[in-house]
């Protein structure tokens, strides 16, 4: 039984993950825990702890009855919209992703790299 709902699981998780236009890396980052583990969760080979399968269905937009296949997905009618505050696209998200590993130096560089292209007349 629980292979089957780590499976089922699993399988939600990345149905939702792929409407939204996401990587496994943005997932695992917005929910707090390491890409490995969040890749072993949608392959079905484990299931989250209450806190972390809680912040998985509000990071995907899908409920916990979806999540855990209780109801088909064509019933969560909000669920195709990703949140607004995760818009930005995948090679901003993995910019963002890499910048926060950088040093302060390296920020103070890469700030200033990014000035340079910047349209003109945005001050």
């Amino acid at each position: 039984m629980e292979k089957t709902l780590a499976s089922r699981l699993g399988g939600a998780a990345r149905l939702a993950r792929t409407r939204l236009n996401l990587t496994q890396a943005d997932v695992a980052e917005r929910i707090g825990i390491a890409s490995e583990v969040y890749g072993r969760l949608e392959r079905g080979h484990m299931l989250p702890s209450i806190q972390t399968f809680r912040r998985l269905c509000v990071v995907l937009s899908i409920s916990a009855d979806e999540a855990l296949g209780l109801k088909p997905t064509q019933d969560v009618k909000w669920a195709a919209e990703p949140p607004s505050e995760y818009g930005e696209s995948g090679e901003l998200r993995r910019l963002l992703r890499r910048a926060k590993q950088l040093d302060r130096s390296a920020i103070r560089l890469l700030s200033v790299l990014a000035a340079q292209f910047r349209p003109k007349g945005n001050g």
